[in-house]
Order: C-alpha cells, then structure tokens, then sequence
C-alpha cells in the first residue's frame, strides 16, 4: 500500500513508475490550479530556481551546525537546509480544524505545567503517576509554587504534526510530539515563503495563501505581554549560546526582526535580583528574556556551576517576579515522550473535552505488558528514547538491520523507563523535486503556536521533508529539507481554473514521465 499523498489521488497503476508518480492520479482538488502551473514548467527552469535559492540562503547566511560532524581541517561543519520548490498545500477547512486542535492541545499542556508546580491536582486525581512527573528530569522542584505572568510556561511551542494513513483513505492527522523547551524552525517557515515569492511571485495571483510574514509581530506581542513591569514599553532580549548554537541564525534572526537586542549571558547581570543589560549607555533593565539555552545552563548559582551561557542569579530575580523567562523553566516536564501519552487525558482532566487531534499509539517500555510487545515486535516499531530529540535516540525497525534491534533492544531492556515505542506510521507523501525529478517523499509539519494573554498562530508552520527515498526521518541533522506551506485562506481558490484540469494533467504527465 502506497501512503496518502498530498496533492494526489489513487494510484491507477502503481507498479507503472515505482520511483516517482504514476500516470492516471487525480489532482486533489485543493492543488489544481498549482497542477496546472508546475506542468507547464520545464526541467531546466526549476533547476536554475533551485540553484538561485540556494545561492540565496548561503550568501544570507541560513545555515545550521552539524553537531559531532567536521570537514576535512576538523571544524564544526555548517550545512544550508534543502529547500524545496513544490510547496505543501493546505485547505481552509482543514487547518481551521488543525488549529482549533492546536489551541486546545497547548491550552491543556499550560494548565498541566502550572498544576504540577502548585496544586498538583491531576497527580492527586491519579491520571498521571506522581513519579513519573515528580521523578522527571525536566521537573523543577525550585518553580514550586513561582507564579507567572497570566499561568502561562510554554509561551512558544512547536507541535510536530503527521498525517497517516493509506493513498485510498483521506488520511488522519496525528501529534507526533510537543516542543515546549526552545522550539526551533520558525526562521525556515518565514525564509521559505520570502523565497517563494522572489522565485514564483505569479503564483501568489492564483492562490489566496494566508500570510505569515507578521509572525515576528505576534512573537514580540506575546512577549511583552508577558512582562512582570508595568512599563508600556517592555525591555525584550533574545538570549542565545552564542554562535557555535546549530540554531544561531534563527536567534539572530528573530531578534532582528522583532527589533530587539542579541544578548549572550556575559551581556546580563543581576543586581538587587533585577536583571540588567551590559549597553555602551550604561546598564539597562530587562523585563521579559526570550531563551534559547536549556535550564540546565540559565543560572549557575542555581543549576550547572560550570555554565557560562546564562546569567547568575538569573532564578533568583525570576522567582522575585521582576523578570520572564519564555518558555518558563520547567516547562520541558510536559514535552518529555514519557509525558506525551497522557495529553489526551490532561485535555479531558482541564478543559472537559474530547482531544480533536490524536496522539499516536503509543507504547511505554516502563509497563511490563508495554516492554513485553515491544521487545517482540521491536522490528515493526519506531522506538525512542524520552529524552531524545533531532532524530537522534531511535530506531526505525523496518528501515534496520537485525544487529542494530538486537543493540537497541539491549539498551531498552537495561532502562526500559527512558523509552517509548509507537507503530510506524505510514507518514503522507507529498511532490518533491529531488534530482532525478519529481518524486514522492514524506512530510511533517511543525506549527508554531504563540500563548500569551490569548492563543494565536500564523497558519501553517515549517513542513520539514525527508529528502533520502523511503526515509521517515525529516530531521535537518538527519538529512531532511524544508518546503514552504501554504494555507488557503478559503477554499474557493482551490477549484480556479479547475475546468482545465485534464490538459494540466495530461502536461503533468509528460513532464513526469519525461
């Protein structure tokens, strides 16, 4: 069975192109018009778009580091993230339903944290085991009881999204995981659509996408909104590791677009548990400090002595309430896969309704039955360390060899609390343009949704795709790309010159084929 595609139908014959797409697939209503468009392109003319985008984003520097590789004079290697020409489409209707699931699901997820660090109702009621929340290593006792502006810790989350499911069903949208620490990739969602729009500015006559560029707006909003100080104008820093970070760029980025200082932790200091700004005017106050540092690393009077990255006493002037930190510290006790299983039920336990979009199945090692399947089906499954991140940490047992699950399984087996397993999905394929042509490869979605004194988002988010064939690992470190995702803002511009869908197919498969 062939998974569901994005922008295609059923398969007439699958066995006619098994490499790529096979003739005789209906164009989903929702990319016709695009259809059209990418039939009457020329091999050559999309080989020279994607050679300029490249040009582009190394000479503007978007790159990301490697960690562990290094080039042949032993540095730390930098690696652009593949762009890709055919964006991922979206109708109206469906991401209105995919939002209303994201509001909720990071509702639900804001009101767990603040319950664990203060009335700990959900442990007392037993839906989650206390242990396993107040034994977490994300859990930090020290945010016991510390308020926060509005009961908001995960002020920016990214909540990675797949679609499963077979090319003759519609396909079901599943949460693969919550991003609540420091959530990357916003800065590939905003570049790649500046770069769609340079390369393609036709397109955007024919579709109503929805716009995305005013997401720095709204970041700075909820930032500041955020803020201890009553001050109508807020002092916001963006706090980063410094330039070796893989995510350098996307810190320097952001801060400049919101028009707010870079600062590195040797920028700070604490006096009179207020936090300052080193600037050549002298110190200046800081109300609301955008991390991008893990906990571990934010105060060394408080976490690792030896960090030079954060601020010390930095949790000292927080816990007082003259500064924010976005996330909050401690928020990673509800990203953590351990915790994952048990959103659907905080949902219910918080808000008193049914979960609109779905966990994946999941399996938790820490369960005798659980570890029991697992370590016999350990070939079928994807299996994950809880604390793993950036692809890194699992095993993809269909895509393994036999020795690579007789070695993770011996891992399970000698800490099976520090991992979870889930069925491998059937991941939705969508249109990629690779070198040998157009080929089907698989696709996430990471939205970013924004809480402050409300829940927003910009529609869409990053589409990351797995560039190597059959690859369910879209990860930039792993070798994934990026697209550009487009939501329709009605789907009325979906069925625009529908009328001359069979030419544009019929071109379509020319150019496939061709």
């Amino acid at each position: 069975m062939h998974p569901f595609d994005e922008m295609f139908e059923a398969l007439a014959d699958a066995a006619a192109n098994p490499r790529g797409y096979a003739a005789g697939r209906d164009v989903r209503q929702h990319y016709r018009s695009y259809a059209q468009w990418l039939s009457s392109q020329s091999g050559e003319v999309m080989t020279a778009r994607r050679e300029e985008a490249e040009m582009i984003f190394r000479r503007v520097g978007i790159t990301f580091a490697v960690y562990g590789a290094k080039d042949e004079d032993g540095a730390g290697t930098e690696r652009l993230i593949p762009f890709d020409l055919i964006p991922r489409i979206i109708p109206a209707a469906e991401w209105d339903m995919l939002e209303r699931g994201l509001v909720q699901r990071v509702t639900a997820l804001n009101r767990f944290i603040h319950d664990v660090y203060h009335g700990q109702e959900i442990l007392r009621a037993g839906v989650i085991p206390s242990g396993q929340v107040l034994r977490n290593s994300q859990y930090r006792a020290i945010m016991k009881d510390v308020a926060v502006p509005h009961d908001v810790y995960s002020h920016i989350s990214g909540v990675d999204i797949v679609r499963a499911g077979s090319e003759g069903g519609q396909g079901e949208y599943y949460v693969l995981e919550d991003n609540l620490r420091v959530p990357s990739g916003v800065s590939y969602m905003l570049e790649d659509r500046k770069m769609m729009m340079r390369l393609f500015p036709g397109l955007f006559s024919q579709y109503r996408v929805a716009p995305v560029a005013h997401y720095p707006d709204l970041l700075l909003e909820t930032l500041r909104a955020s803020s201890p100080a009553a001050s109508a104008n807020p002092a916001v820093v963006v706090l980063t590791p410094g330039m070796y970070n893989s995510a350098y760029f996307e810190h320097a980025f952001l801060a400049q677009q919101m028009g707010v200082e870079l600062v590195e932790g040797q920028d700070l200091f604490v006096r009179d548990d207020f936090v300052y700004m080193r600037t050549t005017r002298g110190p200046k106050r800081v109300d609301v400090i955008y991390r991008r540092v893990d906990d571990d690393f934010l105060d060394s009077q408080v976490f690792r002595p030896d960090s030079t990255l954060g601020c010390a006493g930095l949790m000292r002037a927080y816990r007082a309430g003259h500064v924010t930190i976005c996330n909050a510290v401690g928020t990673g006790v509800a990203d953590d896969k351990s915790i994952y299983p048990f959103v659907p039920k905080m949902i219910e336990f918080y808000l008193g309704e049914k979960p609109i979009l779905n966990n994946v199945p999941t399996y938790m090692c820490r369960d005798p039955e659980d570890l029991k399947y697992v370590m016999a089906n350990m070939q079928d499954l994807v299996v994950k360390e809880v604390h793993g991140a950036g692809g890194y940490g699992m095993l993809v047992g269909p895509a393994s060899t036999a020795a690579e699950i007789d070695d993770f399984r011996k891992a399970v087996l000698a800490r099976p609390e520090g991992y979870i397993a889930q069925p491998t999905l059937s991941l939705s394929s969508c249109p990629t343009y690779v070198d040998s042509g157009i080929a089907p490869r698989h696709i996430d979605l990471r939205p970013f949704v924004l809480s402050g004194k409300e829940v927003q988002m910009v529609p869409g988010g990053l589409t990351r795709v797995a560039l190597k064939e059959g690859s369910l690992v879209v990860n930039s470190s792993q070798g994934g790309g990026t697209k550009d995702t487009w939501v329709l803002e009605d789907d009325s511009g979906a069925q625009r010159q529908s009328q001359s869908q069979g030419q544009g197919q019929s071109q379509w498969q020319r150019q496939s084929h061709g």
